[in-house]
């Protein structure tokens, strides 16, 4: 037994003691991804606990201190200075820690758990009209424990500052496990009536009240100099001017010196009236030349950024992603806020006229409608994940990403920081809080090679004497931890550093919390995550990445937006479990850590990586939600193709894998097949396949019945594009391709049916990859023979799988030539149609599903945007995934996360239909509604099937 398995022995053993309901994991499944955050650095922990209660907090601690073993509290994962890694035990503390306790109103505050994510606690005060003012990019995800480690600000901070200005009292674990409160006038004992550990507490106090008075004019002179100066601690706040503000001391900490489990936060009114103003420029240094005049306007927000951003932004989910900026290379977001919308419009007009007089910018306009303001928010809020994989392929990583300096000093520092770059032949992606001097910027450091980390750790030296030479800071609100620590001594002098140890001493005197942060650092270079690794030999292409597999995987930089407690898309299974290794984030990391071999050794063999991906729902919605492209789907498909090569697979692999060509046997003899499976024979051979018994199985549609709808699809010659009928319509439901037919007929694209092709999705899906390359290479045999009619897919999954899959797994100019033909349904009616074309009446509302693949594959061709542009009045969007997910859904094992998954949009909407119709192209989708809907007599239709001239739905659903 080694030394580290002894020790986590003993605590594991001592906190089944104090705590035992505690929840505590080990070995690399389940620890391997919380060895990253958002930060270049890997540092795999001992084990991960899940506190519920303080006392949980407590028994962790104590028995870390019993064992010698270090700790390090965590939120949501989103450190980008490695401020969320440690080598012992981490305490996740946004899985079950995560309540609001209370809000009062009168008082403008709100009591929190640590673990709460930001917009949960937004969402919660904007019903009362108030709002907590700091709002990093990661709001959707961050927690307020995270925000007061680092002492976050976000994009409004030139209005609101830093959390430490809003933090009232925390509740905090002290080193010896001991629950204290600190506030604005010092610290007390959370259980009074524990004598010893009042006693502990006013230990601590007098041993921080003499550090203070010991270095008075230290702190007076050193701390505190600019509005962004997060590097260190906040010591002057323990001032005797400042009144010992412990609470507002603390924030900026990193968990280095207590343990956070709760804290009372100030919060603002919410602005009645707003108007956001783009401004362009031709670089980021004329942009930061016309900040000192923008802030004399008292703007809520000036933001920035580069023309890098956005070009990958359009890149990856199209050129209309991004509409609304002005000619530039660099744009400014002025917002600016108040009482009365049109007196900050007249400001905001006034302003872009000052701006225009001063000749600086290439244009500016007034962003108008609300929809175009979220669009740029959102470029901007993924600012660190868009830098981090750009449009031409290049990798860019944080380590320099988060210097400040006064505004008025800021366009300086950029010239001098611009020149640095270049003379280390080095590109560096810029954005950030201009108007209160703090740039990121992500940098094309190579962190995998010697030579690499070399040239980085010179850098940031360098760039560390630049910014203290303007008068700045290392860090303006992401913290030192392991990325600028080191550099501490470059800013401050050799007692300011001694002091902070004092500091750390005081509360830690044994180092045990989040060690090698701001106080005896590990150097800057160390625990660095990338390595050169060798070429990892797979089905799948990964064109798109230089190292194939290994550089895919690497995409995840941690940004953490797949753990979004806002809705959307992208994760269902995080959204529907709450778990970190249910994550994109969580899956990439054991694959990092698989292609890695250091702790899980056994490779796509490892049964750890399979259970992390086994809850992967395929969606693709990563692909496009993710900043940074990563694509779960894929990964997964190609893992399991590995891993079950040469072995027996699972069963639902057999028995839905192949289904496209059972169903095509079905359909020879469909309505025996179907009388069948509805009786006692059907509910075995559905255990048998593994497939779940509390679905029914979709009814198979007969051969004639296929024959008798491809007549009424066939149009009459020439025709002007090719209708793909996938295996899924094929087999159950013919009808839709004789409603799309007539529906592209009448909209002037008729068309020629193509039957008896299959995509090979379901085999991509359960890993079976060298059959799938068979089966698309007929397919792209028999649509690859000179005609360049487009082809037109009224299944989106399908469509998907050959606009996508077709090619990155074949990988040839045949599969492109295919794939550039592929258009959906609702693609071919927003693309191809007359342009006069007009549909039948519609209803004026109904509920939308939108398949994930469909939005994630084909981006700017929206059934939504369809269905209103056509004059549906109401489209009620269920966002998300449905949950059923081609063989995901009818899996017995996944039947409870299919239906968690429902539950978060599209159940909610079926369970309160009020007559409307419901939309549904994809067949999974549908299946799904059908189940949720039970006895209630409710169909989803597909969009040909609302459209169909033949048709009428203006009524009821049917």
């Amino acid at each position: 037994m080694t030394t580290a398995t002894r020790d986590l022995a003993g605590l594991t053993a001592r906190i089944g003691r104090t705590a035992p309901g505690l929840r505590v994991e080990t070995g690399p499944g389940s620890t391997g991804p919380y060895a990253y955050d958002a930060s270049n650095y890997r540092v795999p922990p001992l084990a991960v606990a899940f506190p519920r209660t303080p006392d949980d907090v407590v028994a962790v601690v104590r028995a870390c201190r019993e064992t010698g073993i270090p700790v390090t509290a965590r939120g949501g994962g989103t450190s980008m200075a490695g401020n969320a890694v440690g080598p012992g035990v981490v305490l996740d503390l946004s899985r079950y820690m995560n309540r609001i306790l209370d809000i009062d109103t009168a008082a403008r505050t709100a009591q929190v758990e640590a673990g709460v994510v930001l917009d949960a606690l937004r969402s919660a005060t904007a019903l009362h009209g108030l709002d907590f003012g700091p709002d990093p990019s990661s709001h959707s995800r961050c927690t307020l424990g995270g925000m007061i480690g680092n002492d976050a600000c976000g994009n409004r901070s030139v209005r609101d500052g830093r959390t430490s200005g809003h933090v009232e009292a925390l509740e905090i674990v002290t080193a010896d496990g001991v629950r204290a409160v600190a506030d604005r006038s010092g610290l007390r004992a959370a259980e009074p009536d524990d004598a010893e550990a009042v006693r502990r507490v006013a230990r601590l106090e007098a041993g921080l009240r003499r550090l203070v008075e010991d270095n008075l004019a230290l702190i007076r002179t050193e701390l505190g100099r600019i509005p962004r100066q997060v590097s260190g601690f906040q010591l002057h706040h323990l001032l005797p001017e400042n009144g010992f503000d412990m609470a507002r001391a603390l924030v900026g900490t990193e968990g280095t010196c207590a343990v956070v489990t709760a804290a009372t936060v100030r919060l603002v009114a919410t602005a009645q009236a707003s108007t956001l103003l783009t401004l362009g420029y031709e670089d980021v240094v004329a942009a930061a030349e016309d900040v000192p005049e923008i802030l004399r306007w008292s703007p809520s927000a000036v933001e920035g950024m580069d023309e890098a951003i956005v070009a990958t932004m359009r890149a990856r989910r199209g050129a209309d992603s991004v509409t609304g900026l002005p000619e530039g290379r660099a744009w400014l977001y002025v917002e600016l806020e108040g009482d009365d919308q049109a007196a900050v419009d007249a400001r905001a007009a006034d302003l872009l006229d000052v701006l225009k007089a001063r000749g600086r910018m290439t244009g500016g306009r007034v962003v108008e409608t609300p929809a175009e303001r979220r669009s740029l928010w959102r470029v901007r809020e993924d600012g660190a994940g868009l830098a981090a994989r750009l449009v031409d392929g290049g990798e860019s990583w944080p380590g320099w990403e988060d210097a400040a300096v006064a505004p008025e000093s800021l366009a300086a520092y950029l010239r001098g920081f611009r020149k640095l770059l270049a003379s280390h032949e080095l590109t560096g992606v810029l954005y950030g809080h201009f108007g209160a001097g703090c740039v990121h910027v992500r940098i094309d450091f190579d962190p995998a090679t010697e030579t690499g980390r070399t040239v980085m750790r010179r850098f940031v030296t360098e760039a560390a004497a630049l910014v203290v030479e303007h008068g700045g800071t290392l860090s303006g609100e992401h913290g030192d931890g392991r990325s600028r620590s080191e550099l501490l001594e470059v800013m401050y002098s050799h007692r300011m550093i001694a002091a902070f140890a004092a500091f750390k001493k005081v509360f830690d005197p044994d180092g045990l919390l989040n060690p090698g942060v701001i106080v005896d650092p590990a150097p800057l270079d160390a625990d660095l995550a990338l390595r050169e690794l060798p070429l990892v030999e797979t089905s799948f292409g990964f064109p798109h990445d230089e190292d194939g597999f290994a550089g895919a995987v690497r995409r995840c930089v941690g940004v953490g937006r797949c753990r979004s407690d806002a809705g959307g898309v992208m994760c269902p299974s995080y959204r529907a479990t709450g778990e970190e290794n249910a994550s994109t984030r969580g899956r990439a990391r054991m694959l990092q850590e698989m292609v890695r071999g250091e702790a899980i050794e056994d490779g796509w063999r490892s049964t750890e990586v399979k259970d992390a991906l086994d809850l992967c729902l395929s969606c693709k919605a990563c692909s496009s939600d993710c900043p940074v492209g990563v694509d779960m789907a894929t990964y997964k498909a190609e893992f399991l193709h590995q891993h079950y090569k040469g072995r027996l697979r699972p069963r639902s692999h057999y028995s839905l894998g192949w289904l496209p060509r059972t169903s095509a046997l079905a359909g020879y003899a469909a309505r025996p097949v179907n009388a069948l499976l509805r009786g006692p024979l059907g509910k075995l051979l559905a255990r048998v396949g593994g497939v779940t018994t509390k679905r029914r199985i979709p009814a198979f549609a007969s051969r004639r019945a296929l024959r008798r709808t491809l007549r009424t699809a066939n149009a009459a010659e020439p025709t002007k594009a090719v209708l793909f009928v996938d295996s899924f319509t094929r087999a159950f439901r013919p009808e839709i391709a004789g409603a799309a037919g007539r529906v592209l007929a009448d909209a002037g694209v008729p068309c020629t049916p193509q039957d008896g092709l299959c995509c090979g999705l379901t085999w991509v899906s359960t890993g079976q990859l060298n059959a799938a390359r068979k089966i698309m290479a007929r397919t792209v045999a028999a649509l690859d023979n000179g005609d360049d009619r487009p082809i037109i897919v009224a299944e989106p999954s399908c469509a998907a799988a050959l606009k996508r899959d077709v090619p990155e797994l074949l990988g040839t100019e045949a599969a492109r030539r295919v794939a550039d033909r592929v258009h959906t349904f609702t693609g071919a009616l927003t693309e191809l149609a007359d342009e006069g074309w007009s549909p039948p009446p519609l209803p004026e509302d109904v509920v939308l599903q939108t398949h994930c693949h469909e939005y994630a594959t084909f981006k700017g061709r929206r059934p939504a945007d369809l269905l209103r542009r056509l004059g549906v009045r109401g489209v009620d969007e269920a966002e998300g995934c449905c949950g059923l997910a081609g063989n995901f859904g009818f899996e017995a094992e996944h039947y409870d996360t299919s239906m968690a998954v429902a539950d978060l949009a599209l159940k909610p909407r079926i369970d309160h239909l009020d007559g409307r119709p419901v939309v549904a192209d994809g067949f999974s989708c549908a299946t799904q509604i059908d189940h949720l809907a039970g006895d209630r007599g409710i169909r989803a239709l597909h969009l040909a099937e609302l459209l169909d001239p033949a048709a009428d739905h203006t009524g009821e659903t049917p």
